[in-house]
């Protein structure tokens, strides 16, 4: 039966009493009043004697908790102590498995360390890194010897995400400046910001235009805030962000509708495509000459016809017709400037 949290918060305060150094050696009684001290305060609730008997006995025996804590009555005190005074449920070592899913959970956060957004939190990352490194098991190989993380740094923009989170949970309408790829200058726009959204170490913000009667996304490294106003503004009812970009590979969102696509591929690039699904809607089947058949219900964003060309000579566009034009024109340009 899973432990409930008030078991685990009467767990945590009986280990504080039998670590105690002013009151050594708590009785059951000790131990109760503690408990009920600490969850219910003045309030009129009561824990019994039976509660914290059942507590000792999981604490030393049941394995779902792991403790397996050495608890013991003292006779010539009259209370209770840990048989190891050193032991703590706070010091509880983690097996194998459990280690190293604790440091890669750990690794894959402290990589955020250094953006903006999560400034606040550094303190809580750098304890973590501290425990983690303190904490090391003898004979353990350094994480970073044997795994690397995908991590960008410095990625463009991250700087905004701080007022840009806080102008999305305050409703309150920004002025940006943005320049698009290839554009001379940039433009301004005045937006109410609905959306952070991450994709290949960039960050992009999803955000509804009044002056363009549209939803728009703005690439944060091309984006330079100008001011967050404090006008409010209600998001518009038909606007989800599950389904916003629910047929998009990728962070395009076309004003169009989603097309059934279908892709061949040789046998090595299916294997690709079936371990690491490009689209939740994407179905495989073999083919009679070995290939296989990719089919996905998406739109025809630059993602897609981006993901096709990365693949090629190893997948081919069948269909719709445009899409097929699509690749074959980006392959004709490539082609043309190696001639």
């Amino acid at each position: 039966m899973p432990v409930n949290k008030f078991a685990l918060i009467r767990y945590r305060v009986i280990d504080r009493c039998l670590l105690s150094r002013s009151h050594p050696f708590p009785t059951k009684e000790d131990l109760r009043r503690a408990c009920e001290e600490a969850l219910y305060g003045s309030a009129d609730e009561r824990i019994s004697i039976s509660t914290i008997e059942k507590d000792l006995w999981a604490m030393r025996n049941e394995s779902e908790l792991g403790y397996y804590a050495p608890i013991r009555y003292d006779a010539q005190h009259r209370g209770y102590c840990y048989e190891d005074p050193e032991y703590s449920i706070h010091d509880i070592s983690l097996s194998e498995d459990e280690w190293d899913a604790v440091q890669f959970a750990a690794r894959t956060l402290l990589q955020f360390r250094d953006v903006p957004l999560f400034a606040q939190f550094d303190q809580a990352l750098g304890k973590i890194a501290d425990r983690l490194s303190l904490a090391a098991r003898e004979n353990q190989h350094d994480l970073e010897a044997v795994v690397q993380f995908e991590a960008n740094h410095q990625m463009g923009g991250s700087e905004h995400l701080q007022p840009l989170f806080q102008a999305i949970r305050d409703r309150l309408e920004v002025v940006l400046m943005y320049r698009k790829f290839g554009a001379a200058a940039a433009r301004p726009y005045r937006v109410h910001p609905y959306l952070l959204k991450e994709y290949r170490n960039r960050w992009y913000l999803i955000a509804w235009a009044p002056d363009r009667d549209d939803v728009l996304t703005f690439g944060l490294d091309r984006t330079e805030i100008i001011e967050v106003t404090d006008l409010t503004f209600r998001v518009m009812p038909d606007f989800d962000p599950d389904r916003f970009f629910a047929h998009s590979i990728g962070i395009t969102e076309l004003d169009a509708e989603p097309r059934h696509v279908v892709l061949r591929c040789d046998a090595v690039q299916a294997h690709y495509f079936q371990t690491q699904p490009v689209h939740p809607s994407q179905r495989i089947f073999p083919l009679e000459d070995g290939r296989y058949e990719l089919r996905l219900y998406v739109l025809l964003t630059y993602e897609l016809v981006h993901l096709i060309l990365g693949a090629a000579p190893a997948i081919e566009a069948v269909s719709p017709p445009e899409l097929r034009e699509q690749v074959r024109q980006a392959l004709h340009a490539a082609s043309s400037l190696h001639v």
